[in-house]
C-alpha cells in the first residue's frame, strides 16, 4: 500500500477551474517553496535561471487559467518578432505598419475576450437578435500582459527602447508569474535590464519582501475577504432590503475591500519579486489619504494610471492642444479606463464621473493657482480627504453594483432611509465587521514612513526570527480566514 495517494497528487497538479492557483491558496505555498528552492540553485546562472523562471511561470499560468496559457505564448512570439522587425526597419511607413499590426492583434484579442459576450447579449436583448452567446471566459491577466505587450512595441517604435534579441528574455518579461495575473503593469525599460544582472540579495531586500508579502496576505485574507462575505455582499445583493445606514457602511466596506484586495496582491507580487532580486515599482500609496481627485489617481493603481497617461492621454494630445481639448482628453482617457473594466453602463458611468471630476479639479487649479499650489494641512486637509473619499465611494457604488438599477437603489436607500436611531441595532449585528473596518482604515491612515521604519527594524534580525514571523502570520491567517475561497476582484479584468 502506497503512503502517497498518487492519483490525488496528479489531480492537484492539473488545472481545476474550481480550484485555481492563486496567491492565497495552500497550493501556492507549496509552489512558491519549490520555486524558491529551484531558484536558489540557479541564482548565479544566466540563461538557466531565466529558463527556470519561465517554466515555473508558464506552469503557474496554466494552473490559474488552463488552456488559455497558449495565448500568452502566442502573444510573446508575435510581439517579440514584431518589435524586432520594427527596430530593424529603416522605413517609417513600414515601422508604423508593423506597430499598427501589433496594436490591432493585441487589442483585437483583448476586445474579443472582454466584449464579445456583452455585445451579443446587448444585440439579443435590445435589437431582437438571435445570436448564440458563446461559452468563453476571460483569460486571467490578459489585460495586464496586453498592456505590457503594447507598451513594449510602442516604446520600440518611439526608439525609447532596444528590443531584446533572445526570445526567452522576452518570455521572462511577459510571463514573470509574481505580476502576471493582476499586475502591477511593468515597463520593459524598467524590468528587462534586471534580467541578466548578478543577483545579490541584501538583508534589507529580504526584510522588505517579507514585509510586503505579510501585509499583502493580511490585507487580502484577513480584512478584505471577511468584510466582503459578512457585510458587503449581503447589502449589494439587494439594497432595498437594507437600511440606509447598512447601505452606507457597505459602500465604505467596499472601498476598503477593493483597496485591500488589489493592493494586497500587488504587495505580494512586489515582495516575491524582491526576494528574487527584482525591483517592481509600488502600485498603491495609501490612496484614501488623497486630498483631491488628481492626487487620488497618483496614488491608486499607479501602473495603470501612468500607462493610460503615457499611451492614451498624451497621444490624444494631452495638454498641448488648448484647455478645452485637455479636458476632453482627460474625459476620454478616464471613460476608456472605465470601459477597460467592462462593457456595462456602470463602468462607463464610473469612468465618466472620474473624468468629469479630474476636469473640474483642473479648472479649479487653473482658476486659483495659488490655492492649488499650497498643500492643505491639519483640519483643512482632513476635510479635503473626507470630500475626496466620499466622491470615490460614490463612484464605487456604480463600479460594484450588478447593474444601473442596483446602483440607484443603493443611493436611494442612503439618501432616504438613513436614521441614526438605528445605530445601536446595526452596530450590534455587525460589530466584528465594523471593528475590522475601523482597524483597516486606521492602518491605512498611518504615515507611509512607518513602513520604511518597520522594514529597517526587520532587516538586521536573524533569518530564524524572520522565518518565525512568517510562520506566526500564517498561523494567524489560518485561524481567522474565511472558509470560502474568495477570488480577487481584479481577476475578472
Amino acid at each position: 500500500m502506497s503512503f502517497f495517494d498518487w492519483d490525488k497528487i496528479a489531480q492537484q497538479l492539473v488545472y481545476n477551474e474550481s480550484d485555481r492557483l492563486l496567491f492565497n491558496s495552500t497550493f501556492f505555498l507549496c509552489f512558491l517553496f519549490l520555486f524558491l528552492v529551484a531558484y536558489r540553485l540557479v541564482i548565479k546562472t544566466g540563461t538557466v535561471r531565466i529558463i527556470t523562471v519561465c517554466l515555473f511561470s508558464i506552469y503557474f499560468f496554466y494552473k490559474a487559467c488552463g488552456h488559455y496559457v497558449v495565448f500568452i505564448l502566442i502573444a510573446a512570439v508575435v510581439d517579440f518578432y514584431l518589435s524586432n522587425a520594427i527596430h530593424a526597419s529603416v522605413h517609417h511607413a513600414r515601422r508604423k505598419l508593423l506597430l499598427v499590426l501589433s496594436i490591432i492583434l493585441n487589442l483585437g484579442l483583448l476586445c474579443a475576450f472582454k466584449f464579445t459576450v456583452p455585445f451579443i447579449a446587448f444585440y439579443n436583448n435590445f435589437l431582437n437578435g438571435t445570436l448564440t452567446v458563446p461559452d468563453i471566459g476571460i483569460p486571467v491577466g490578459i489585460s495586464f500582459y496586453t498592456f505590457e505587450n503594447l507598451s513594449y512595441t510602442i516604446d520600440v517604435y518611439r526608439k525609447k527602447f532596444t528590443p531584446v534579441k533572445r526570445f526567452m528574455d522576452y518570455l521572462f518579461f511577459l510571463s514573470y508569474f509574481p505580476k502576471l495575473m493582476m499586475g502591477p503593469i511593468v515597463r520593459a525599460s524598467d524590468f528587462i535590464p534586471q534580467l541578466r544582472k548578478e543577483i545579490n540579495l541584501s538583508q534589507h531586500d529580504i526584510a522588505k519582501g517579507l514585509f510586503l508579502i505579510c501585509t499583502g496576505v493580511f490585507k487580502k485574507i484577513v480584512i478584505s475577504d471577511y468584510i466582503l462575505l459578512n457585510l458587503v455582499n449581503y447589502v449589494f445583493d439587494d439594497p432595498l432590503r437594507h437600511t440606509g445606514m447598512e447601505c452606507l457602511f457597505a459602500v465604505y466596506g467596499y472601498a476598503l475591500i477593493i483597496y485591500c484586495d488589489f493592493s494586497g496582491y500587488s504587495d505580494m507580487a512586489i515582495g516575491i519579486a524582491k526576494w528574487l532580486g527584482f525591483d517592481i515599482n509600488i502600485n498603491f500609496l495609501a490612496p484614501y489619504q488623497s486630498s483631491n481627485i488628481t492626487e487620488f489617481w497618483r496614488r491608486w493603481h499607479i501602473s495603470l494610471s501612468t500607462w493610460l497617461k503615457d499611451y492614451l492621454y498624451i497621444p490624444l494630445g494631452g495638454n498641448r492642444l488648448g484647455k478645452v481639448r485637455t479636458y476632453i482628453n482627460l474625459f476620454i482617457t478616464m471613460l476608456l479606463g472605465g470601459v477597460w473594466h467592462g462593457a456595462g453602463i456602470n463602468f462607463i458611468i464610473w469612468g465618466a464621473l472620474h473624468g468629469l471630476a479630474l476636469g473640474v479639479h483642473k479648472v479649479w487649479m487653473e482658476r486659483y493657482p495659488a490655492a492649488a499650489l499650497s498643500k492643505p494641512t491639519g483640519l483643512l486637509r482632513g476635510v479635503y480627504m473626507l470630500l475626496t473619499f466620499h466622491f470615490v465611494c460614490f463612484c464605487w457604488i456604480f463600479f460594484h453594483a450588478d447593474n444601473f438599477s442596483a446602483a440607484t437603489d443603493m443611493i436611494f436607500q442612503i439618501a432616504t432611509n438613513f436614521y441614526w436611531s438605528g445605530w445601536a441595532t446595526f452596530a450590534g449585528n455587525y460589530l466584528p465587521v465594523l471593528a475590522l473596518m475601523a482597524f483597516g482604515f486606521a492602518l491605512h491612515l498611518l504615515p507611509l514612513r512607518y513602513n520604511d521604519m518597520l522594514i529597517d527594524k526587520l532587516a538586521p534580525l536573524h533569518w530564524l526570527v524572520k522565518a518565525a514571523i512568517a510562520v506566526i502570520l500564517i498561523f494567524i491567517i489560518v485561524q481567522v480566514r474565511v472558509a470560502d475561497t474568495v477570488l480577487p476582484i481584479y481577476l475578472q479584468f
